[in-house]
């Protein structure tokens, strides 16, 4: 534990499904009369081997037995990395907070399962290890999504609406005093679409999506989705993406920087309305993180619809960067508090609740 009861020192650990590898923040986190407060001071992201990339990609074909044995290796792997990011840095470690990979995520069916054994992470770190944190909440009715929302509520609350432009674009902020959180629109999994038709991963500061020019035809079908005119809760995914959203655009003929460019101006014009319809105070604050804060084209458009009404804050790259390694680091602080992490009025579950599965290292006794 740490030497001030009110701080500890943590290594959070996030990878996501886009598998561009692990995201590891070493945090310190302090609670104080004016509530928690973090520094990020190391961090660093390792990129998956091809071993790694193909294992975790095949994950969800794999027999139970292979699973299993799967769930152990890597969360002896995801030990090592540890082990080797505190000793290249000297680091004092309260605990470590992984998320692990994600392979089923069924809520519908009760079933949400990340692989790396917390056992085989602490052993292989000499850490005590917290993970495991989208169970209970599933259990108990939820979808166990989204978690992120619970560090933008305690450790951003300066700003009105927190926006993260990943994949998809979602967002949180509080509404009738409970946090909210759900998807917008389709992101960088709309926009990474048609740069890969051209042998690009992204558009660099969207540069060919501003060579572009507007379909104003296409914009107003993409406009009309039926999702857009749902109320929250809600969510999206590839599926939808794939049967809603692509053949739209497989019905025009137009380039891929023009195809970037109204798919630009759709998906601004998707996130700033729906602010600006929650922007009570008229003069909100919104933190961007995620890759797509970096598309200086969409930024500027997006910008632009706010009109002012909505500041736009673009943080350090940094936070940009790892800003879901440092709440899952937090939601560990909250785990070992038994203090909630997990929101109800954001995953639908029964209740809140303070989730997480707690591991020693080999002979450790709790204290």
């Amino acid at each position: 534990m740490s030497r001030n009861m009110k701080e500890f020192r943590v290594v959070g650990l996030m990878s996501g499904t886009s598998l561009d590898g692990l995201d590891l923040a070493y945090c310190v986190f302090e609670e104080t009369a004016n509530g928690w407060s973090f520094k990020l001071i190391h961090q660093q992201n390792i990129a998956y081997s091809k071993y790694w990339e193909n294992r975790l990609r095949q994950a969800i074909n794999l027999s139970a037995l292979e699973l299993l044995l799967l769930h152990h290796e890597y969360g002896s792997w995801l030990g090592k990395q540890v082990r080797d990011f505190i000793q290249a840095h000297d680091l004092s470690v309260d605990f470590v907070s992984s998320h692990g990979h994600t392979v089923f995520h069924q809520p519908a069916k009760g079933i949400t399962f990340q692989v790396g054994s917390g056992q085989h992470l602490a052993n292989a770190c000499e850490e005590k290890v917290i993970c495991d944190f989208r169970s209970q909440d599933v259990a108990l009715g939820g979808q166990g999504a989204p978690l992120v929302p619970i560090g933008d509520q305690i450790l951003f609350r300066d700003y009105d609406f927190c926006l993260n432009l990943g994949g998809i674009a979602n967002v949180s902020f509080e509404w009738k005093g409970n946090r909210v959180a759900y998807d917008l629109a389709p992101m960088n999994m709309l926009l990474n679409y048609f740069t890969g038709k051209i042998g690009k991963s992204y558009d660099y500061n969207g540069e060919i999506g501003r060579s572009g020019h507007l379909n104003s035809t296409l914009l107003k079908e993409l406009n009309q989705l039926k999702y857009y005119q749902q109320g929250f809760p809600k969510s999206l995914g590839y599926e939808w993406f794939a049967d809603q959203v692509i053949p739209i655009f497989n019905k025009s003929n137009i380039s891929v920087a023009d195809c970037l460019h109204t798919s630009v101006h759709h998906i601004a014009y998707q996130i700033a309305t729906e602010l600006l319809e929650f922007n009570e105070s008229g003069h909100g604050k919104l933190l961007i993180t995620g890759g797509g804060a970096k598309n200086s084209f969409f930024i500027d458009t997006l910008s632009g619809l706010l009109k002012g009404k909505i500041e736009v804050v673009i943080p350090e790259e940094s936070i940009i960067d790892y800003k879901e390694a440092i709440i899952f680091g937090f939601m560990g602080v909250r785990r070992l508090a038994n203090e909630v992490n997990c929101l109800r009025s954001v995953t639908g579950a029964s209740a809140d609740c303070s989730s997480g599965m707690i591991y020693l290292p080999n002979g450790s006794s709790v204290n």
